[in-house]
């Protein structure tokens, strides 16, 4: 569905769920996002879009995000368990992960659209990230059955986690 690297439209879903679990190739290692429960009466999927190959511009809803709820997001291991790969400034929280990229500094790095697509779909800019899709709902494997088109964060919550890491400015504090 991609084009030339230029753009692509996806559908996302606003509901929670996806229980999605990536079998990493030769580590002997699985992650799981254990999902939170659906509404029953979930709108329609917003759709986003793609520009550039690199970056999701628009938000994908009209309420702001919360750094504060973001914050709450990124901690919670049962739902985006960014702690589990990540390292970040949150000294409260113990076993930060070193698989991925440390978050130190990572406002100043990138856009919030250019955030979006990392967290949306971060294969479109790496097919062989080990980091999963948490708002992609299409082109997945090995979806538990029950859990199909329902992605792992909300649009809000995406929204929120994108505003907490905008305010994550200083890398001095980063773990080398």
């Amino acid at each position: 569905m991609h084009s030339n690297g230029r753009s692509k439209t996806r559908a996302g879903w606003p509901g929670l769920g996806l229980l999605a679990e990536l079998g990493l190739a030769g580590s002997g290692l699985t992650l799981v996002a254990v999902p939170a429960s659906v509404p029953a009466h979930a709108a329609a999927p917003p759709s986003y879009t793609v520009q550039g190959g690199y970056t999701i511009p628009e938000p994908l809803t009209d309420t702001p995000g919360d750094p504060a709820m973001g914050r709450n997001w990124v901690i919670n291991r049962k739902l985006g368990n960014c702690l589990s790969c990540h390292q970040m400034p949150i000294p409260e929280e113990q076993f930060h992960g070193e698989t991925a990229p440390a978050l130190y500094g990572v406002g100043d790095l990138y856009s919030a659209g250019e955030l979006r697509l990392r967290i949306v779909d971060p294969k479109v800019l790496n097919p062989q990230s080990m980091m999963p899709a948490f708002y992609k709902t299409e082109g997945l494997n090995r979806v538990l059955k029950g859990f199909e088109g329902r992605p792992i964060l909300t649009a809000q919550q995406v929204e929120d986690i994108i505003a907490y890491l905008m305010t994550l400015k200083d890398t001095s504090k980063a773990k080398n």
